[in-house]
């Protein structure tokens, strides 16, 4: 049974963490290599416009292995210098995979996304969340820090005080929580949860795939570089924009008043 399930259709693909009997622990070894094998697939895919990623059962990633971490093996085992190139080269890596998908991603949150899973959820670009869903930062709890970018994304996303906040207590959050915090853009029952998503990611696959991939560039780009570099970019982009099929098709279909079709040309 693979980790991580990779099921394409059409234009969407969805990525399925696939450890339901243990609420879909992430950090496992080989984790790195499966996430990052997906990751080149999608992005080496020109049809792909859209990616939605899920847990099986009824938890999204309740996070690291908290039995592996408590007989120091797999991941936990050995000295501190072997843990620490063990996050690095496996736990880092799957995160890094992640947030190097080129095409836009959906996170439909199931159920609970703990400490590392909620970190990972932070690395989509869109959060629907199931009314069952909870979210925790909870790593102090058990005696760590933030280890996998959970610092550098999460305030990001809601701000420093309440990534503080749920750093700091180790509280969770409901999903209505999630909501009106801006962690989730949108709270469904967990029966629709994928049909929202699936739509929600219709939507974004009916835009031209290639500027679509520039887009998100640029709005990663936009969360570190200054104004002036970001300009800079937009022009080099928007030049590339202009001399694509699609763009001209766009524009012939505003005049004559008909959808646009789109062939990531």
């Amino acid at each position: 049974m693979t980790a991580l399930l990779f099921e394409k259709s059409g234009m969407i693909v969805t990525l399925t963490i696939n450890r339901p009997d243990s609420r879909n622990p992430l950090g496992e070894e080989g984790d790195g290599e499966l996430f990052a094998d997906a990751a080149s697939r999608i992005n080496a895919d020109r049809d792909i416009r859209c990616v939605i990623l899920t847990g099986a059962g009824k938890a999204f990633s309740a996070g690291g292995n908290l039995k592996a971490m408590r007989e120091k093996s797999g991941t936990f085992a050995g000295p501190g210098v072997l843990i620490r190139e063990r996050y690095r080269s496996n736990i880092h890596r799957m995160v890094r995979a992640l947030w190097s998908i080129e095409v836009p991603m959906i996170c439909a949150v199931n159920g609970p996304a703990i400490g590392l899973g909620n970190d990972v959820t932070c690395l989509a670009d869109l959060r629907i969340a199931a009314d069952t869903a909870v979210f925790g930062a909870s790593f102090l709890k058990i005696g760590l820090v933030p280890g996998d970018g959970g610092a550098w994304i999460l305030p990001r996303i809601i701000g420093m005080a309440r990534a503080a906040e749920l750093f700091f207590t180790a509280d969770t959050i409901d999903a209505a929580t999630a909501l009106e915090w801006g962690l989730v853009s949108k709270v469904v029952p967990v029966a629709d949860l994928m049909t929202e998503a699936r739509a929600l990611a219709d939507r974004i696959c009916r835009q031209p795939p290639d500027v679509l991939r520039l887009t998100k560039r640029l709005m990663r780009e936009g969360e570190n570089s200054s104004f002036e570099t970001l300009m800079e970019m937009s022009a080099a982009f928007q030049s590339l924009a202009h001399m694509t099929e699609d763009h001209r098709e766009a524009i012939e279909a505003f005049f004559e008043k008909r959808p646009p079709q789109f062939k990531g040309e």
